[in-house]
């Protein structure tokens, strides 16, 4: 059985980027029994702390996709971020304005395998862990990396979102 569309372009992405996992082998996507729509799930899945889930949460962000990697054991605060950032509006987005600009659902969005690059901003909380897991484009997906491969393979900037 093929994997799904969305698995398939988030492990390319992985691939084309030369993404590795906390051992430095390269970052493979790992299908779950089931879907892990929290990060808890995710971690109880995993055998891992939640700390070390790295959510993918897109907010609007004046109209346009940001897309935060988040620490599970982290709540967005969108005010300070928001200040930080030198956005106007940031806010939740819609399950139609996630998928439009990932081509993945809420519960699955990884941090790669768009149709287009978005901005990134990653949690300095996750630097605290060897590994870290990232959703893979559907919500039983999973991968393992790093903090300093989340950063190099979204280009993302590093910030403290909570």
């Amino acid at each position: 059985m093929q994997p799904h569309p969305n698995v398939q372009a988030v492990q390319r992405a992985l691939d084309d980027a030369g993404a590795r996992n906390g051992s430095g082998e390269a970052s493979l996507v790992r299908l779950l029994p089931e879907a892990v729509h929290t990060a808890a799930a995710a971690a109880g899945a995993l055998g891992v702390a939640v700390g070390a889930i790295a959510n993918s949460l897109v907010f609007d962000a004046d109209d346009a996709p940001l897309l935060v990697l988040t620490s599970g054991a982290h709540r967005v605060d969108t005010v300070g971020l928001a200040a930080t950032l030198g956005v106007t509006h940031l806010r939740r987005a819609t399950p139609e304005f996630v998928k439009r600009h990932t081509g993945q659902v809420i519960g699955g969005v990884a941090p790669v395998g768009h149709p287009a690059p978005l901005r990134t901003v990653v949690d300095t909380a996750l630097a605290g862990y060897d590994e870290v897991w990232a959703a893979g484009g559907v919500p039983r997906a999973v991968f393992p990396t790093t903090y300093a491969e989340l950063l190099r393979i979204t280009t993302g900037a590093p910030a403290e979102v909570a």
